[in-house]
């Protein structure tokens, strides 16, 4: 049973490697040893942690109260067969066997401006990912308040189809703004998976870009 158990081990050591084979090691490390909040796990939250799994992100925190149904399967990262779940277990599922080696801790939970703290003390720098204006502003003004040094990256105007050019990031302090600010959801302009999937990915991006910046000045800082 014991020799059994290390050749596991010894698989995993060598599917972990393989798995990380194409990364750059020095952002690697710094990715492996990073903990990413994120709040909401539709099609912004889904993505973006799909993409942070794959890059190697060492912690996730994701929390979202709401399940799975069959209209979020044209632009959120669920299955048929995981319809009724709660997004949550759902998409620790499919993070699992995407990237198993990395940590993942879910929340099916509404985030409001009590549990704020407690749900995502640890995290490093929070992706906003809440579909209502009101959840957004909230996050948004409670995060910047709980820990002011910390990035938060929301997102504004996603839906529709076509205008890439407008897509962009900007920056007002330690809030970080993604998509077109413009676009929001309607009868003739609804969220539409490639869309959705380039904020999640522009938010995801900007995650790592801050995390490599961040790791840089430290170093720099140190004697």
């Amino acid at each position: 049973m014991k020799n059994q158990k290390e050749l596991d081990l010894k698989k995993l050591k060598k599917l972990e490697s393989e798995f990380f084979s194409r990364h750059d090691p020095e952002l690697l490390s710094v990715l492996r040893r990073s903990v990413v909040g994120i709040a909401g796990a539709g099609g912004l939250g889904s993505n973006a942690a799909v993409s942070l799994a794959r890059a190697g992100v060492g912690k996730l925190i994701i929390a979202d109260l709401d399940r799975v149904y069959a209209s979020n399967l044209n632009r959120q990262y669920y299955f048929l067969d995981q319809i009724g779940q709660l997004k949550v277990e759902a998409l620790l599922e499919n993070l699992k066997k995407i990237n198993p080696f990395s940590q993942y801790e879910v929340h099916p939970v509404r985030v409001t401006a009590k549990n704020l703290k407690k749900l995502f003390s640890e995290a490093e720098i929070m992706v906003e990912a809440f579909d209502l204006a009101s959840e957004k502003s909230l996050l948004i003004n409670t995060w910047l308040s709980l820990f002011p040094d910390r990035p938060i990256i929301a997102a504004s105007g996603i839906s529709g189809f076509g205008k890439n050019n407008k897509l962009r990031t900007r920056r007002l302090g330690r809030l970080y703004l993604c998509g077109d600010e413009e676009s929001e959801p309607g009868e003739k302009v609804s969220p539409m998976a490639p869309r959705v999937g380039i904020v999640a990915n522009m938010q995801a991006n900007l995650v790592i870009e801050l995390l490599y910046k961040k790791s840089i000045l430290r170093s720099k800082s140190l004697p």
